[in-house]
This record gives structure tokens, sequence and C-alpha cells, in this order.
């Protein structure tokens, strides 16, 4: 069996379309589909129902997707273990980041790993929480950071960072002179216009949930999934926004914004690294783990002071 046509098989798979992994594998499509056929050939078996919409797994592709991951797995660990003769942890580690987190973290996480995995490769994806969750689960991660995950039998979930989330309002309509305005009660944000992420996010789940709790609804103007969009319209005046205190910090453009504390009660987040509970990790990817927490804790201490720094 040719690794690399077993790598293109579960690529597609995970994806449910040649379109989708071609471009993620940078191949172009009509030689995905070639290798891809030429495995079923090899196996006499179909794996994959084309239809309108992608592909479908058979039986038999279910069964290879299963058994092809962990063949993946180990031919990586074993790269590992071989460069692993040269004194330095080497192989492969995907992680998936939120975007706030994301815009704070990937240079000064990359700069860390050449300094202490100098023969590691590092892949780093930006998603939503919920993105990044699937592929975590479809095995194309092999540690994501997610906020608020929810514990289930797939997930081993470590908390890393509890912090608070806070009220971003356009400066133009507050007419102050300081980045951090007073305290602002829930029961009053939500009498605000708020863009805000759609459903499934977790910070729009959080914020409905810790509203409900008070018997209020948040009042949406927009539904914006992405941080550096929904800051643009806070600064253009089209309503507020609830966030970390770090998205605004790390914009770029924070004198734009009045960053107010939310109370009655407070909205904190969870930031936890996630990953597969049936994959074990290589011990590449064991030493970003620990890695993790010192760069979070780092960086997120230059720019706003954690709730509970026990938990970095």
């Amino acid at each position: 069996m040719d690794l690399k046509q077993l790598e293109y098989f579960v690529c597609v798979a995970e994806l449910g379309s040649f379109t989708r992994a071609s471009i993620l594998l940078n191949v172009a499509q009509p030689a995905l589909s070639r290798q891809v056929r030429l495995l079923e050939v090899e196996l006499r078996q179909h794996l994959l129902i084309r239809h309108g919409r992608g592909v479908t797994m058979t039986e038999a592709g279910s069964l290879l997707l299963s058994h092809g991951r962990g063949i993946l797995r180990q031919v990586e660990r074993a790269q590992e273990e071989l460069g692993r003769i040269g004194g330095a942890l080497a192989g492969r580690v995907t992680l998936g980041l939120p975007p706030s987190i994301a815009r704070l973290m990937t240079v000064p996480l990359i700069r860390e790993c050449h300094n202490r995995l100098p023969n590691a490769i590092v892949s780093i994806t930006e998603g939503l929480s919920v993105s990044i969750r699937e592929a975590l689960m479809r095995g194309r991660l092999d540690i994501a950071l997610l906020y608020n995950p929810t514990p289930d039998k797939d997930t081993e979930i470590t908390p890393l960072l509890e912090e608070d989330l806070f009220l971003i309002a356009p400066r133009l309509a507050q007419g102050s002179n300081t980045r951090l305005s007073e305290p602002i009660s829930l029961r009053d944000v939500a009498k605000l216009p708020l863009i805000i992420p759609s459903l499934p996010n977790a910070l729009r789940m959080l914020v409905e949930t810790q509203m409900a709790f008070i018997g209020v609804k948040p009042n949406i103007a927009f539904e914006i999934d992405g941080v550096a969009a929904i800051l643009e319209l806070v600064a253009d005046g089209a309503g507020h926004a609830i966030l970390p205190k770090h998205a605004v910090a790390t914009s770029g453009k924070a004198d734009n914004f009045v960053v107010r504390p939310i109370i009655e009660p407070r909205i904190t987040s969870l930031l936890a690294i996630a990953i597969s509970a049936h994959r074990p990790a290589t011990d590449t990817q064991k030493a970003m783990i620990a890695l993790i927490p010192e760069v979070v804790g780092s960086v997120i201490n230059n720019v706003s002071q954690p709730a509970n720094p026990a938990l970095v």
C-alpha cells in the first residue's frame, strides 16, 4: 500500500470532498482522484461514494480510515524516534488556535519552538473553536486551544487560562480619555446593540447563557465570525462587542476603543488545551503541550493580567 495514496484518501475522507482536500494538500484534483482510485483498485474495494455534495465513505472506506489514521500516526512516530537518534526531538506537530489567541501567541510560540525544538515541524491553523475541535477529532490537528470546551469521552481537556470578558465600546460614542472606563452591569450590556459571532461560537453561547441566568437576552445588531471584523465595526460605531481585553490590546488600534469591565455578574471565559483521547501523543507533541502554558502566561501577562493566574 502506497503511504501517499493512504494519506490522500484519509484527507479526502475527513474533509468529505476532493475539492477541499486538493486545496489542503496542494495537489491537483484530477491527480488526487486518480491516486485514490488506484488505492481502491489495489484493495479491490470501493472506498468512497462520489456525489454532488462531495463524498461519503463506504463500509470499507470507514474501516480503512480508522486503520489509515493509525498507520500514518505510526509513521510519524517512527520518524520522530529516528530523529531522536541525533539527540533532539523531531517530528511534526499540528496546532489549532482561535483567532484572538492566534494573533497573540503565534509569533512567540514559533520563536520558542525554534529555540527548544529546532528539529520539529510546527504547523498552526487558525479557526473558531467549533471547527478546530472538529479538526482535532478528525485527526487533522494534534493539539487545539479551545474556549469553554464541553468535556466528552473523545477529548482530554486541560484548563489553561481563565480570563474576564469586557464590553468593547467605540471611543467616538464615549467621549472618554481613558482606555479603561467604569464597569457596566450585564443587564445594561443586554440593552446595547452587540456585534457578536454566530452560533455555535463558544463566546456567543457563553454570553447567551450568562444573560439567560439573569432573565435577559442579547440585543444582536450583527453576527460576525471574526475578531478583526468585529473590532472594525465597533470602531466605526456600528455597535459594541464582548471580548477579552487582549483582543483590543493586540488589534493595533486600541485608542479607538473604550474597554469596560462587565459586572453583576462577571463573565469569565476558559481557555483550555485539548488533545484526542484516542491518539497517544508523541514526545514532540508532549513537549509542545508543556511549552504552550509558558508562552500563553508570558504573552497574556504582557497585555492584561489574567483573572485567575493560578490556572496558567
